[in-house]
Parts: C-alpha cells; sequence; structure tokens
C-alpha cells in the first residue's frame, strides 16, 4: 500500500478512561478551580461572621366552642396553615421582633424564617442571629408575637359577632313589645279575634328567634379564642454555621473538584486540540508515518527518527529526489526538532543532505545540529595502506672515498678498502600540525636527514562548521545548511516551512515536493489542523503523512 492513499479514520467510541483523562490532563484548571471554592468556603467560616439559628415550635389551635373536643381525621384542615403562615411573616410580627433584637426591620425579615409541615397544625420559627442569645430571643419573641396577634385578631371578631347579635335581639325584642302593646287587653281566649290569632302567631315567632339568637350568642361568647401553644421554645446552646466546619471544607473541596472537572470539560469542548493519533488521522486523512516522543534530556527520541526514516523509505530510495517539506500549523509543535533529528538521522545513514532553513529558524536549527554533531562525531571512509620500506640490514658497505665522515681504520687503506659500521636507524619526528591534518611520514636513512612526505591532505572534520559556515559532517555523511529558497541541489532535500497557517513559503515549496505535517499531541489545535490541510488541498498538495509529537515525557 501507498503511503501517499488516504485512509479515512475509524470512528471509535469515547470510553470512561479517556473521559478521565480529560481533568488529568488539565489539572491546573481543575486544581484552580477548587482552590477558589475553597477559598470562598474558608472566608464563609473564618472571615465572615458566625450565624446562630435558634427553632421554635408553636402548635396552631383552630376556634372551637369546646375546647374538649376531639379534632376529626383531617386536623390540619380545620385551620389554614397557608394563612397562618402569612400572618407569622406579617408586618406586625417582624415589627415587634425587631425591637426585641434591635435589627433592622429588613435584617429581621431575611433572618425569619417560618416553616409549615404538610398534614399538621406544627409551625417551626427560625431565628438566625448573630449572637446565641439573639437567636433565641428572635425564634422566642416571633413565636409570642405570632399567638398574641392571632389572639388578638380572634377577640376582635369575637367581639364584631357578639355586637351583631345583641344588635339583632334587641331589634327582636322591640318588635315582640310592639306586638304584645298591639294585643287587645279584653279579648276572650276561647275564641280569639283573627287579628288577635295573627299577633299571636307573630309574637310567637319573635320570642323564638329571640332564642335562637340567645343560643348563638352563647356559643360565641363561649368560643375559646386560644391561639395555639409554644410546645418547644428555642434555647441555648444554638447550632452555628462553624459547627460543621470540618464537613464543610470537605465538602467545599469535593464540590471544588467536581466544579474544576465541569470547567475542564466545557474548556475541552471549546478548545479542541489533538488527543491521540486517531484524531490527527480524522483531521487530516493521510497516514501516520510515525510518532516521535521526547527523552529525558527534552530531544526527541533517536530510535523513534530513525523509524521515521524508515516510513520514508520510498522517498528516500526513490528514483525522483523531490524536496520533503516538514509543516507544521503553529510555531510550537516540535517541526524543528523533527526536521533537524530526519536530516540527522539520514546523514548518519550515509546520505548528503541538504536542509532548507528561513534565517529565523536558522539560529534554532544550527544548535540542535551542532548537538547532533557531538553525539555523532564525523566518520572518515578508509584510506590506502603505503607500503612500508624494507628495514636495512644489520651491516652496510660504503666506499672509502664517500664524503660521508667515517673513522679512519688504525691499519690504514686505500680507495679500494671497504669498512663496515653499524647502522644507525633515526627516530620519527614529533607529528606537526601538519602531521595532524592527515600527512603520512617516511624517514629515511641516506645522510643523516629525514625527510618527511607528504600524501594529499583530506579536509579535516570540523568542529563546528565548515568554510562557508553552511555545512555539518555527521557520520559517514553531511548536512548543509541552505536557504528554504535555494536552487535545488544533489542528495536528498529535507525543508524546514515556517508555521503554514502565516507563511505560505512552505505552502509554496510542498507545490515542489512531499508535504509531512507535523502535529502535537495536547497542543495542535485540531481547527487549525484542518484548516491547513485545507490550503494544502486548494493548491494541490496530498499531504504525504504526518508525524505526531509531543508523546513521552515533555
Amino acid at each position: 500500500m501507498d503511503v501517499t492513499d488516504v485512509a479515512p479514520a475509524r470512528q471509535r467510541p469515547v470510553g470512561l478512561v479517556e473521559l478521565a483523562r480529560i481533568p488529568l490532563r488539565r489539572w491546573r484548571m481543575v486544581l484552580a478551580t477548587a482552590t477558589l471554592v475553597l477559598l470562598a468556603v474558608l472566608g464563609y467560616l473564618f472571615v465572615l461572621p458566625a450565624t446562630y439559628t435558634a427553632t421554635t415550635a408553636v402548635v396552631v389551635r383552630p376556634v372551637v366552642t369546646d375546647p374538649f373536643s376531639v379534632q376529626s381525621v383531617a386536623a390540619d384542615r380545620a385551620v389554614n396553615m397557608t394563612a397562618e403562615s402569612g400572618i407569622a411573616t406579617s408586618n406586625d410580627v417582624i415589627d415587634r421582633v425587631a425591637g426585641i433584637t434591635g435589627r433592622d426591620p429588613e435584617a429581621v425579615a431575611d433572618a425569619l424564617e417560618v416553616e409549615t409541615p404538610v398534614g399538621g397544625q406544627v409551625m417551626r420559627f427560625s431565628y438566625s442571629g448573630r449572637g446565641e442569645q439573639e437567636a433565641v430571643d428572635g425564634a422566642n419573641g416571633a413565636a409570642e408575637a405570632y399567638l398574641e396577634l392571632r389572639k388578638g385578631m380572634y377577640e376582635n371578631q369575637r367581639a364584631a359577632v357578639l355586637k351583631s347579635y345583641d344588635d339583632t335581639i334587641a331589634v327582636v325584642t322591640a318588635q315582640r313589645t310592639t306586638t304584645q302593646k298591639s294585643l287587645p287587653a279584653n279579648q276572650p281566649s276561647s275564641n280569639p279575634s283573627p287579628r288577635t290569632s295573627a299577633l299571636l302567631d307573630q309574637l310567637r315567632a319573635l320570642n323564638d328567634q329571640l332564642a335562637t339568637l340567645a343560643e348563638q350568642r352563647s356559643k360565641v361568647a363561649s368560643a375559646d379564642l386560644s391561639p395555639g401553644s409554644v410546645t418547644s421554645a428555642a434555647r441555648t446552646p444554638v447550632p452555628s454555621s462553624r459547627d460543621a466546619a470540618p464537613l464543610i471544607l470537605v465538602a467545599g473541596l469535593l464540590g471544588g473538584l467536581l466544579l474544576g472537572g465541569l470547567v475542564a470539560f466545557v474548556r475541552e469542548s471549546l478548545d479542541r486540540r489533538v488527543r491521540t493519533a486517531g484524531e490527527a488521522a480524522s483531521a487530516i486523512g493521510a497516514p501516520l508515518l510515525g510518532t516521535v516522543r521526547r527523552d529525558r534530556s527534552g530531544q526527541p527520541d533517536e530510535a523513534d527518527l530513525r523509524y521515521l526514516a524508515l516510513a520514508l523509505g520510498r522517498w528516500v530510495d526513490g528514483p525522483q529526489r523531490t524536496p520533503l517539506v516538514v509543516l507544521s500549523s503553529s510555531a510550537d509543535e516540535g517541526r524543528e526538532q523533527v526536521t533537524a533529528g530526519l536530516a540527522v538521522v539520514l546523514a548518519a545513514a550515509g546520505h548528503e543532505v541538504r536542509l532548507g532553513v528561513t534565517p529565523e529558524s536558522l539560529d534554532r536549527i544550527r544548535p540542535l545540529m551542532l548537538d547532533a554533531q557531538r553525539r555523532n562525531p564525523p566518520v572518515e571512509p578508509a584510506r590506502s595502506k603505503l607500503p612500508r620500506p624494507r628495514p636495512a640490514p644489520a651491516t652496510t658497505s660504503v666506499p672509502a672515498a664517500t664524503p660521508a665522515p667515517a673513522p679512519t681504520p688504525a691499519g690504514g687503506g686505500g680507495p679500494d678498502d671497504t669498512m663496515v659500521i653499524p647502522a644507525v636507524r633515526k627516530p620519527r619526528p614529533f607529528p606537526t600540525a601538519e602531521a595532524k591534518n592527515g600527512a603520512v611520514y617516511r624517514s629515511t636513512t641516506t645522510d643523516d636527514k629525514t625527510e618527511v612526505i607528504p600524501t594529499t591532505p583530506r579536509p579535516a572534520p570540523a568542529a563546528g562548521t565548515a568554510a562557508d559556515g553552511q555545512e555539518l559532517r555527521i557520520g559517514p555523511g553531511r548536512v548543509r545548511l541552505v536557504d528554504l529558497d535555494a536552487a535545488p541541489g544533489d542528495g536528498l532535500t529535507v525543508l524546514d516551512a515556517p508555521p503554514a497557517l502565516h507563511d505560505e513559503r512552505g505552502v509554496r515549496a510542498a507545490r515542489e515536493g512531499r508535504a509531512v505535517l507535523v502535529a502535537a499531541r495536547d497542543r495542535t489545535r485540531t481547527n487549525q489542523l484542518q484548516q491547513l490541510v485545507e490550503r494544502l488541498r486548494s493548491v494541490g498538495v496530498e499531504p504525504f503523512g504526518f508525524v505526531v509529537t509531543g508523546e513521552g515525557r515533555d
């Protein structure tokens, strides 16, 4: 399968592990949110004044004529608890409590809370004060004020009803008196006249009406107007807002972590970044060439770079040496390290690499190359060995007429005489600077001089850069730093393009070569990566593949 084929990414479900990685990845945000919540809880506990809450329970009784009568099953229906709750929080009660506690009515209204449980006739008055005694006085004062107000209301209602009965009884009594006066005094009882019979019937009706009114009035007068009673008065000690401080702190910490996790998820949904190679493949639509991690020193892992070079084998060994353009959407994705590391690996394999960089990237790539050269020193090719001179014999015959100084034998001799002297081998001279540069030395024993026969010297591996300042030898290969827009040359060409979203030079260079995208895990934004791919395809460039960086130790 050709690496240029587009391999669509398979959609896979997101598991709990991926969800758990989001707050772990954004742990700083989660920790900051939890810290803020915890600080707010600490401020509530120790900076704001403590509040004390006292509660008084009151049993509400309905108005009945017989206080010993037994209520029906629906006892709560005898009293409208909704109306009673409104009476308990009325202005009269609040003003009474404000006078007891010495606080403003608005503060009392905020501090007083009345609860009416469903299905009962019990009311709870809760008052939050700045001290224990204030809380107790506020709760008890509110209950007493409610009972007094309710009793006064019922007494006024009873007085109004009794007065109505009295007025009605007075009118009926006056009518009865008038009717009695209308009766004839000497009318026989055995055979009364029709008029007399009518007056007698009217008189009996008035008497019955008076009796009924008197009975109703007696019931109203005997009604029990007791509004209720306090069953549980507030008293010290009362709970405060600081009693459960440890639990509040734990709840604040857990709540802060939960809120921080929620903020992390919201931030993740708003700021999508490349998390896995699958997400990058889905955004790019090209195959994964390799994953370049970082070692403990922060440098790209050499093994990953070598595998990346193997993945680029078709480009390296292909007949057409088109430039390889390394692109990225931004400048902080490790593109320069990947480009430099790839050039170093190719040079270490014996290739001649032309590394095209921009002037602004040269100062950052050159230290990387020098460090790589230090770790991969230049390797010289094997030199041909020169034949060694034959060793001199133990004795040498020298003519007597030789101009070389020689001792005269004791017995004399003519010109044809010979003498035997031991041959002396002169030591080699110490290597000079020229010898250090690759010269080969050979000594002779003719005369008393030593000749140095230099071979053709090879240029020494430079410690930093070559004479032109742009070429470095790494292992058996070379890396030549050229400008991004330089003319093509021999060897493999790797171009380090500037961030393509803001500079079109890399996209222009990719039109004449093969584009390899670099995506950094947890750093590259998905929308920017998709925008870069769209720009490449709009100019007719199909991404050759992509490299994921940032995995491993950051």
